[in-house]
């Protein structure tokens, strides 16, 4: 049985993933990865009796919707795709409108390139949405203000660290939680899909949880990534938010870490400083592709949101 996680669902919001759990087929395939575990296509059509066109259709709905995640895998012949289900248990709530949350969330999105300061290993580099930035591999590079047009940044190993303000401690709000989300996978030259990265956060200077991301993919060109982009370079990833509340930090609704808000001082600073990187103490070093606006499927940048 898979650990417990939760996904709530605003009724009006999500409509991919209350779309996703409108078909039967789909319910059951769900109730059968949160029961088993991850399983392939094959298993998964076979034990409900369902045709295995019909299941590969329903796992691309549910992995669209980011409530079911899937990596290759070796198989005797060629390569299985290997689906897990992403949350235990899902509700949809029909609480509170958007325009009554909004109120009590200040958000704001730092693009990729604006990183305060850096300490970053090749492979690496920058990329706009109309070009490559300066020459590839150079890590010294990483400083030149041309990173500020960057839509997606890479390296090997080290770290790219952020600057947001902290608007609560301006409007005299206190914070109940705080969450970073951004678009990730690993970095590898060319892509693979079976290359995991120990993908880990810091927020003023304290890890809070490390992702360990499955690979770098170029199997289908991103939905934002532009057209002149190489095929066989990092076109997407996934992606994954990072939730620090008092009860501690959560990836994705799955507890990482027993950090919590009181740890991090928030309060005592006009900044949040976010770090994303690899620790030196990684057990896979596989860098990071970190995808902002103009490229991967999300087209945003680092969004950071204050629950007040």
């Amino acid at each position: 049985m898979m650990e417990r996680s939760f996904l709530t669902i605003a009724a009006g919001e999500n409509s991919d993933a209350i779309r996703a759990l409108s078909a039967p087929a789909r319910i059951e395939i769900l109730k059968l990865l949160c029961a088993k575990g991850p399983m392939n296509i094959n298993d998964i059509a076979r034990t409900l009796s369902l045709p295995q066109s019909t299941v590969a259709t329903g796992i691309q709905i549910l992995e669209d919707a980011r409530l079911v995640e899937s990596q290759l895998a070796k198989a005797r012949k060629g390569n299985q795709k290997i689906c897990s289900a992403i949350y235990s248990e899902i509700l949809i709530s029909f609480e509170e409108s958007a325009a009554q949350r909004a109120n009590n969330i200040i958000e704001v999105e730092m693009p990729v390139g604006l990183y305060t300061s850096c300490e970053v290993h090749a492979p690496c580099g920058l990329c706009s949405t109309e070009s490559v930035i300066g020459p590839l591999d150079v890590p010294d590079y990483f400083l030149d203000p041309q990173r500020m047009q960057a839509g997606l940044v890479w390296f090997g190993r080290g770290y790219v660290e952020y600057k947001f303000p902290n608007n609560a401690k301006v409007l005299n709000k206190d914070i109940r939680a705080i969450e970073f989300s951004l678009e990730l996978s690993s970095e590898v030259p060319g892509t693979n899909p079976d290359w995991p990265s120990d993908i880990t956060l810091w927020v003023n200077g304290m890890a809070i949880g490390t992702w360990t991301s499955p690979g770098d993919y170029g199997d289908k060109r991103g939905a934002f990534t532009p057209a002149w982009w190489k095929l066989e370079g990092s076109q997407y990833g996934a992606m994954k938010t990072w939730r620090i509340s008092t009860r501690g930090t959560f990836i994705d609704g799955v507890a990482a870490s027993n950090v919590t808000l009181g740890d991090l001082a928030l309060g005592q600073h006009s900044s949040i400083r976010l770090r994303v990187g690899i620790a030196e103490n990684a057990g896979h070093t596989g860098g990071v592709n970190i995808f902002g606006r103009g490229f991967g499927n999300h087209g945003r940048d680092i969004i950071m949101r204050l629950h007040v």
